[in-house]
C-alpha cells in the first residue's frame, strides 16, 4: 500500500531522493565523530599532543558543519517531497471523484469524502515530511553504528544486541493495538464533519425549530467520542517512548558496568569507552525513531487505505460502449426500463417504462410523491444507468454516445438548484463559458430573470455568495433554467424546478421556451397539473410504473388517478 501511494509523488521524487541523499551523507559525518574523539582522548589527550588535538578538534567541528548544512537540506527537501504527495493525493482524489456517478458517490458520506481529502491526506503528508530523516537515517546509523561498535570492542557489543529483541517485541506489540485505533479515530472524525456538515447546511432550520440545543448535544457526543478514540489510541501509542527508554537507559547502564570492568582489567581505553557509548546512543536513539516512525506509518496505513477507497472506487458509468456519434433531434425513448439503485435491492424503483417522445415535444411527467420522477429523467443524461431496458436517444442507445457529449446536449435543472461563489455571470456562463452578452441576455428573458437583474446592487456582476444565499427560492430558481437555457441543448429536462415561482411567472416562461425554442425538446416534472396543463402529452407515473399517457383532456376523462390529483388541486384553490 505504501509503494502505491508513495507512486503518486511524480515529479516530487527528485525531492524525495535528495533528502535520502542529506540524511545519509549527514549520518556518516556524525558517525565519524565518536571515531575521531576516542583517538582525540586516547592518543592526543593521553600523550598531551596539543597539535593532535587540535587537529582532531578540527576535524569534528568540519564534521559538525557539514551535517548541519546536510541536516537543514534533508529537512527541506523532505516537507517538499511531502506537500508534494498530499497535493498529488488531493488532486487525484478529486479527478476521480469528477467522474463518480450518483451511484457511487452513494457509496460514501460527503463528510466521509471531505475528510479523506483533509486530514487523510494530511496523516500521510506529515509522516513523509516527518518521518523521512529518522526512517532513512535509523538503518543507516544502526548498521554502520553496529558495525563501528564490533570494531571497537567485540565483548561489549554483545550487550546491546540483547537490547534488539526487546526492542522489536515492544514495538510489534504497540503497533499491533494501535494499529485498528487509528481507524476507528479516523471514522469518528467523520461522524463530527458531517454533524457539522448537516448543522451549517440546514442552520435555518435548525434556528426556525429552536433546535440549537439539540445539535449542540449531537455535536457534543460526536465530539466526546472523537475524544475517547484519540485518547485511547495515541494514550497507547505514547508507550512507544517510555519503553524504548527503559530499554536504552538499561543498555547503558550494562555497558558502562561491564566496560568499567574491562578498563579495571586493562582490556580497554577510557576514550575507546566514550567512543563506544557514543554508538550505542546513536544506536538507540536510531532504534527509537525508526519505532516512532513505524508508528506514524501506522496512522497512515490506515489513512491510506480510506484514500485507496476513493481512488479505486469502481466507475460504473464509463464510455466502452461510446461510438463517435452525436445527439442530432433530441427524441427520446424508453423501452421496458427497470431501475433499483443497489442490485441486491429487492424492489424495483422503476418497472417495466415504455414510451416515446418525438423531437421538439413538450412532455409533462405527473404523479405523486415517490413516484420516482426525478429518478426517471436521471436515466436520459446516464446520471444512473438502466438496470433492465434501454433508453434511447434519435434511436441510439445512450450507452453508445461519449458521456461528455451526451451530458452537454442534454440540460438538467435539478430539483434541488445549486449556485456557486462568484458573480451572477460566472454562474450563468457554467452553461456556456463563451457566451456572448446577447445570449447571456436572451436566456435571461426567457427565464424571466430579467424582470429582477435590475434590482440586484450589482447586475449580472453581482456576488451570490456561497449557494446563492443572496436571493430567493423562485430567483435562483429562474437563473438555474436561464443557465441550462444558455447551454442550447438538444433535450432540457425541468425537474420541478419552477415550484417556488409564482404562477403567473411559471406561465411566462412556458410560454416563452415553447415560442423561442420550438425545436428543443422539453421535459416538465411538476406537482402542479397547470404546470404542465399545455403540455403536448403527460406522462402519468404511479408507484415506479406508467399509469397512462396522453393530453389534459384525455387524461381527465380516463384517468382516475388524474381525476384525483385534478380534484385534490381544484380543491385547494377553490379554499
Amino acid at each position: 500500500m505504501l509503494l502505491r501511494l508513495f507512486s503518486y509523488m511524480g515529479k516530487y521524487r527528485k525531492f524525495a531522493c535528495l533528502a535520502i541523499f542529506c540524511i545519509t551523507a549527514e549520518s556518516i559525518f556524525e558517525l565519524l565523530v565518536p571515531f575521531i574523539m576516542a583517538d582525540l582522548i586516547d592518543i592526543g589527550v593521553a600523550g598531551g599532543d596539543r597539535a593532535y588535538i587540535y587537529s582532531k578538534g578540527l576535524q569534528m567541528v568540519v564534521c559538525a558543519i557539514l551535517a548541519l548544512i546536510l541536516g537543514a537540506g534533508s529537512a527541506r527537501f523532505s516537507a517538499l517531497a511531502g506537500q508534494g504527495l498530499g497535493a498529488e493525493l488531493r488532486k487525484a482524489q478529486y479527478e476521480r471523484l469528477q467522474y463518480y456517478s450518483f451511484s457511487n458517490i452513494d457509496h460514501f458520506r460527503v463528510s466521509s469524502l471531505v475528510t479523506r481529502l483533509t486530514s487523510d491526506v494530511t496523516n500521510i503528508q506529515n509522516t513523509v515530511a516527518a518521518g523521512m530523516r529518522p526512517f532513512c537515517r535509523g538503518p543507516v546509523m544502526l548498521v554502520m553504528a553496529t558495525a563501528a561498535a564490533f570494531t571497537m570492542n567485540r565483548e561489549l557489543a554483545v550487550v546491546f544486541l540483547v537490547a534488539l529483541p526487546v526492542l522489536a517485541v515492544l514495538l510489534f506489540l504497540i503497533i499491533l493495538r494501535v494499529r485498528p485505533l487509528y481507524s476507528k479515530m479516523q471514522g469518528a472524525v467523520d461522524t463530527v464533519n458531517r454533524i457539522v456538515q448537516e448543522n451549517l447546511t440546514a442552520i435555518r432550520v435548525v434556528k426556525a425549530y429552536v433546535r440549537e440545543g439539540y445539535e449542540i448535544h449531537k455535536f457534543e457526543e460526536g465530539n466526546q467520542n472523537l475524544r475517547k478514540q484519540s485518547e485511547t489510541a495515541f494514550c497507547l501509542a505514547s508507550l512507544n517512548m517510555p519503553s524504548m527508554q527503559f530499554v536504552m537507559y538499561g543498555t547503558i547502564l550494562a555497558l558502562i558496568w561491564f566496560g568499567g570492568e574491562l578498563i579495571l582489567q586493562g582490556r580497554m581505553q577510557v576514550g575507546e569507552l566514550t567512543g563506544f557509548l557514543s554508538y550505542v546512543l546513536q544506536l538507540l536513539n536510531s532504534l527509537m525513531m525508526i519505532s516512532n516512525v513505524f508508528l506514524m506509518m501506522t496512522r497512515s496505513l490506515a489513512s491510506g487505505a480510506r484514500i485507496l477507497e476513493v481512488i479505486d472506487e469502481k466507475i460504473d458509468i464509463t464510455d466502452e460502449d461510446a461510438r463517435d456519434i452525436q445527439v442530432q433531434h433530441g427524441a427520446v425513448t424508453f423501452e421496458h426500463v427497470w431501475f433499483k439503485y443497489k442490485a441486491d435491492a429487492k424492489e424495483y424503483v422503476l418497472s417495466d417504462i415504455s414510451f416515446h417522445i418525438r423531437p421538439g415535444e413538450t412532455i409533462g411527467i405527473l404523479g405523486q410523491t415517490g413516484s420516482a420522477k426525478s429518478t426517471l429523467v436521471q436515466l436520459i443524461p446516464r446520471l444512473y444507468d438502466a438496470t433492465k431496458g434501454v433508453v434511447k436517444i434519435d434511436g441510439i442507445p445512450v450507452r453508445e454516445y461519449p458521456i461528455e457529449h451526451l451530458r452537454d446536449a442534454i440540460a438538467v435543472v435539478l430539483q434541488k438548484n445549486t449556485l456557486f461563489s462568484g458573480s451572477l455571470i460566472d454562474n450563468l456562463r457554467w452553461g456556456k463559458e463563451d457566451a456572448s452578452m446577447e445570449e447571456i441576455e436572451e436566456a435571461c428573458r426567457i427565464a424571466c430573470v430579467d424582470e429582477f437583474i435590475g434590482r440586484l446592487s450589482d447586475g449580472y456582476n453581482t456576488e451570490m455568495g456561497q449557494g446563492g444565499v443572496n436571493v430567493s427560492g423562485g430567483q435562483k430558481q429562474r437563473l438555474c433554467i436561464a443557465r441550462a437555457v444558455l447551454k442550447k441543448p438538444k433535450v432540457l429536462i425541468l425537474d420541478d424546478s419552477t415550484s417556488a415561482v409564482d404562477t403567473a411567472t411559471e406561465g411566462k416562461i412556458r410560454k416563452a421556451l415553447k415560442e423561442k425554442l420550438p425545436d428543443m425538446t422539453k421535459i416538465i416534472i411538476a406537482q402542479r397539473i397547470s404546470s404542465v396543463r399545455g403540455a403536448d402529452r403527460i406522462i402519468l407515473l404511479d408507484d415506479g410504473r406508467v399509469s397512462d399517457i396522453g393530453t389534459h383532456e384525455e387524461l381527465l376523462g380516463r384517468s382516475r388517478i388524474y381525476q384525483e390529483i385534478y380534484e385534490s388541486q381544484k380543491e385547494g384553490v377553490d379554499l
